[in-house]
């Protein structure tokens, strides 16, 4: 039975139920009328292999499927496609198996061939890349929407997204191979591959379980054979593009061999004969990368020698006129925003960017985009080239973002070598002229980039030319404690100069703060360079959390170094993992404040909830805040002074009173923001180093810190999601 229209009919008409025997073991979509997208361990599952199985199955084994909202009691034989059989392995190269229990992994793809024609109704999945903003939902194996799972995507960490589960559910079996879809946006955006659930010991609803899922990017890198997906059916701009169309590719003849090519090139059926300007827009707006294919082609369709007498237009050259072009290019952009690349220029690029390792991605975008208002979170140079895809150039700026950044990139990668700053040079000089982008521009955009990063040459002769500045390393540690605030969970992920972000370590066992030292410990050891600035920890936490006193940990004193003391020997700072627009909009405002800021004190007199936040909202300007309360009180201050966006709030965890209060005001009085975690430390190291004075201010002193160089979490409730500087 097919369904009704309905805001899942998409995902309803290509869902796909992997089955072993009676029963369903997993999920997957129709991304072609014959092939079916799932897990390659989904498939082990099914043909009765061991899960984490590499070995590619044979021809003669058929998985058993169903399309449940489809054709429910029919079942459907399909064979795994061998060159799109990407099995699991534990490393992005090679073939190490995966470690059972350790997330996350890479590969586990594979693709099926029906054996048959699909049933009448089943439609292939419009696919888009993931966004933070919305929720989506994933489908148990059987189809059967009542175990339909809601979740928001927490971080991306390449080649995976991590979601937490919404409402409670309990996570089962089955879901893994299934489309992760997108409601708002129409659109599947991952494919479902594992799910993490708290330890048994936990308290219900403590913590939400984690699900794991496959970022789109992450499938077109794994599977370069697979046809290019289906897109959401667009509308706006269609008839600017056909208009446009018109004025460049004229005659039937014209628009049927363009059609015949595009299908080809796009995996699709032609139309033949009865092919049009109507069918073939249609045609490139419905396939991911469709329209940015389309141009190429058009452009490269050469027109016969000479026009008929009759012609009232006549083409001044084989590709009409720059305005034609000009304008045919702006209504592809209406259409598809997102898409300036064909799916080969961005396979190449991508290839190319796997080797540079000297590009920060947050630093590139603010170079590239210096008046966004908001930028968005990537993770690695990829990720920053698909946001910069999505933006078309600035009135009077020749050179669009996109190739603004792979210019970026190239000048710093020179550095390194030739290699692979020469291939981007080339790249962007191919993609330049394929799409109208004058060589001129590019080579002077490209000379005032090279003028900027040279080093500044000293005055006098003989001075050595000033260092450009590092960021200093960051280690970041998603914390996330049981109900007794004894025991964690966590993730630890690295950002250094000139480097991505970094998944260093998972540790889905509960482990006592001393373990978390000793992996921040060996974490500083083995993935952080430290020059030349000490590195500084970071712990995300969530808002009832934010208490902790991860600043006062440290390891046992059991080996040569003696006990690791984070707080003392590092900047230790405590982020929320928690912000609501209301408090993101604060905290922007508080941002444009800095300048002129003052300091703030809450104190007893604040400790009612209604009254710390009258203060917090007479007091819009204030960007650090003394919380200056009896201890059972902080917890409530701090939850409100994230709620009211406020950067930075400093507090001690045991004493309180006026001179504590005049105190902290006077350790950062004439301090800058960024240099707030230096004193901090050093106020923490000083009380150490005076055991005589038991009431030295720095004793369990502590530092909320989400200045604009730290970037908090967008959006919340949706769940955070870790940022460059």
């Amino acid at each position: 039975m097919i369904p009704g229209a309905g805001p899942d009919t998409p995902l309803q008409l290509s869902f796909v139920s992997v089955r072993h025997g009676a029963g369903a073991v997993g999920a997957g979509v129709l991304v072609a009328e014959r092939l079916v997208l799932t897990c390659a361990h989904v498939v082990n599952s099914a043909l009765g292999r061991d899960r984490f199985t590499q070995d590619t199955p044979g021809h003669g084994d058929t998985v058993t499927l169903r399309l449940p909202h489809v054709a429910a009691a029919r079942d459907l034989s399909a064979r795994v496609v061998r060159e799109m059989w990407v099995p699991p392995r534990a490393r992005a190269a090679g073939r190490d198996p995966v470690e059972p229990g350790r997330v996350p992994y890479h590969g586990d793809l594979a693709v099926l061939e029906l054996t048959d024609a699909p049933p009448e109704g089943a439609e292939p999945a419009p696919f888009l890349q993931h966004n933070y903003a919305g929720e989506v939902i994933a489908l148990w194996a059987s189809g059967n929407p009542l175990p339909t799972l809601r979740a928001v995507p927490r971080v991306s960490a390449p080649p995976w997204i991590a979601l937490d589960v919404l409402g409670g559910a309990q996570v089962t079996e089955g879901f893994s191979g299934g489309p992760l879809w997108d409601r708002e946006r129409q659109a599947v955006v991952g494919l479902v591959a594992a799910v993490h659930r708290p330890p048994e010991t936990a308290a219900p609803g403590s913590q939400p379980p984690t699900m794991y899922a496959i970022s789109v990017p992450a499938i077109e890198a794994e599977l370069p054979a697979l046809p290019p997906s289906a897109v959401p059916t667009a509308r706006r701009g269609v008839q600017q593009l056909l208009t446009a169309l018109e004025r460049v590719l004229r005659g039937r003849e014209a628009v049927l061999a363009c059609e015949e090519r595009l299908a080809a090139r796009l995996g699709r059926p032609s139309a033949g004969p009865a092919a049009d300007l109507d069918r073939l827009v249609g045609l490139a707006a419905s396939v991911r990368r469709g329209l940015p294919e389309l141009l190429d082609l058009v452009r490269d369709y050469e027109p016969p020698a000479a026009a008929a007498p009759y012609d009232l237009h006549p083409r001044p050259s084989p590709y009409g006129t720059r305005d034609d072009w000009e304008r045919l290019r702006r209504a592809a952009r209406t259409v598809r925003p997102g898409e300036y690349l064909t799916t080969r220029q961005r396979r190449d690029l991508s290839g190319l960017l796997a080797h540079c390792t000297r590009t920060d991605p947050r630093t590139l975008l603010e170079r590239v985009l210096p008046h966004a208002p908001e930028l968005p979170a990537v993770t690695g140079l990829a990720d920053a080239m698909d946001a910069l895809e999505g933006f078309g150039a600035a009135t009077g700026a020749p050179v669009p973002p996109l190739l603004q950044g792979v210019v970026r990139i190239s000048v710093e990668e020179r550095a390194a070598g030739p290699y692979p700053a020469e291939d981007l040079d080339a790249w962007v000089e191919r993609v330049a002229a394929r799409s109208g982008v004058d060589e001129a521009a590019v080579s002077q955009f490209r000379a005032d980039v090279e003028a900027a990063a040279a080093p500044v040459r000293a005055a006098a002769p003989g001075r050595p030319a000033a260092a450009p500045a590092a960021l200093a390393p960051r280690v970041q540690v998603e914390l996330l404690p049981t109900p007794t605030g004894r025991r964690f969970t966590y993730q630890i992920w690295t950002f250094a100069d000139g480097q991505s972000h970094r998944l260093a370590l998972v540790r889905d066992t509960e482990a006592g703060s001393e373990q978390v030292v000793d992996d921040i410990r060996r974490v500083l050891r083995t993935e952080v360079r430290e020059d030349p600035e000490t590195a500084l920890v970071e712990y995300f936490l969530p808002s009832a959390w934010l208490g902790l006193d991860v600043d006062s940990w440290e390891s046992p004193d059991s080996d040569e170094d003696g006990p690791f003391a984070p707080g003392i020997t590092r900047r230790v700072v405590v982020r929320t993992a928690e912000r609501s627009r209301e408090s993101y909009a604060g905290w922007k405002q508080r941002t444009a404040a800095l300048p002129h800021a003052k300091r703030l004190v809450l104190d007893d007199r604040h400790t009612d909830r209604k009254v710390a936040r009258a203060q917090l909202e007479v007091h819009r300007d204030a960007g650090t805040v003394i919380v200056c309360c009896a201890p059972n009180h902080h917890g409530t201050l701090l939850r409100q002074c994230v709620q009211a966006g406020v950067h930075t709030v400093l507090w001690h965890r045991a004493e309180h009173g006026e001179h504590i209060a005049q105190d902290l005001l006077a350790l950062v009085e004439g301090a800058d923001h960024t240099e707030v975690p230096e004193v901090v430390r050093l106020e923490r190291a000083k009380a150490m180093a005076e055991p005589e004075s038991a009431g030295h201010h720095g004793r369990r002193l502590s530092l909320l810190y989400d200045a604009p160089d730290h970037r908090p979490p967008q959006l919340a409730p949706d769940a955070w999601v870790l940022t460059q500087p």
